[in-house]
C-alpha cells in the first residue's frame, strides 16, 4: 500500500512539481495551499508524512506544526525559502524532523522523504531495546516508560534507538548527525542539540539515561 504524503505549499507551481516527482515514485499525494486547509486535510486523511512550507497564508507553518504535534508524531519535513537559521531551529523546537531550503532539487527532496518514511534501524538484530524503565520497540516504532506510552517524533525515536542500540558507546555529534540525517544534511550541531533537548523533555525523570560527554557527544547509560 502506497504511503500518503501531504504537501502544504501556497505556490501552486512548486506544489505541482513536488507532487509529480512523488507520484512518480509511487506515493499518494494530497495537497493544501494554506495552513488552515492543511489542518483540515490532515484530519480528513491518514497521512504518513507532511511536507510543510513555513510561510503560508491563513495559518503559518510553525503554527500548523505546533498544532499537529499536539496529537500526532507524523514525520514533518519543513520547507523554507529563508537562509535565517533561526527559522529552522524554531521548526525543530516545535517538533519538525527535517528541513530543506527552497528551491530544492527533487533528488534531495526524495532522499529526505525516503529517510523519514523508511527509518534507520530496521536492520537491527533485536526487535526491542530496553534501558531502565524505557522500552523501545523497533517494528512498531513505539516507546514506553514504565509501561506508559511516550510519544516521540520520527527523529527523536531514531536518536533514542541509535543510542540505546549501543549502550555505553559514545557517539560524537558528527556521527549522530550522519546516522540520523545522512551525509547530505545541511544543518549543524544546534539541530541535534534541539532534538536531544526535546527528547530529554519527553523522557522526564528518565532523561539522565542520555548522558552528555563534554566536548564529544552523547551516550546511553542503563544505570543513570
Amino acid at each position: 500500500m502506497s504511503k500518503t504524503i501531504l504537501i502544504v505549499e501556497d505556490q501552486q507551481v512548486l506544489r505541482e512539481i513536488m507532487k509529480e516527482y512523488l507520484v512518480d515514485e509511487g506515493y499518494h499525494v494530497v495537497e493544501a495551499g494554506d495552513g488552515k486547509q492543511a489542518l483540515a486535510t490532515f484530519q480528513e486523511h491518514e497521512v504518513d508524512l507532511i511536507i510543510l512550507d513555513i510561510m503560508l497564508p491563513e495559518v503559518d507553518g510553525w503554527s500548523v506544526c505546533r498544532r499537529i504535534r499536539k496529537t500526532s508524531s507524523v514525520p514533518i519535513l519543513m520547507l523554507t525559502s529563508r537562509s535565517d537559521e533561526d527559522d529552522t531551529l524554531l521548526g525543530f523546537e516545535l517538533g519538525a524532523d527535517d528541513y530543506v531550503v527552497k528551491p530544492c532539487s527533487p533528488p534531495i527532496l526524495l532522499a529526505r522523504v525516503k529517510r523519514l518514511l523508511g527509518g534507520q534501524h530496521r536492520h537491527h538484530s533485536r526487535e526491542t531495546l530496553s534501558g531502565g524503565a524505557i522500552m523501545l520497540n523497533l517494528p512498531s516504532r513505539s516507546v514506553t516508560i514504565n509501561g506508559l506510552p511516550c510519544n516521540l517524533t520520527h527523529t527523536e525515536f531514531e536518536i533514542l534507538a541509535c543510542l540505546m542500540g549501543s549502550k555505553g558507546m559514545i557517539f560524537t555529534r558528527e556521527q549522530l548527525i550522519t546516522k540520523i540525517w545522512g551525509y547530505e544534511f545541511a544543518g549543524d550541531e544546534r539541530t541535534l542539540s534541539s532534538h536531544i533537548r526535546n527528547l530529554r523533555s519527553k523522557l522526564g525523570e528518565h532523561a539522565d539515561h542520555i548522558v552528555t560527554v563534554i566536548r564529544t557527544g552523547y551516550k546511553f547509560e542503563d544505570n543513570a
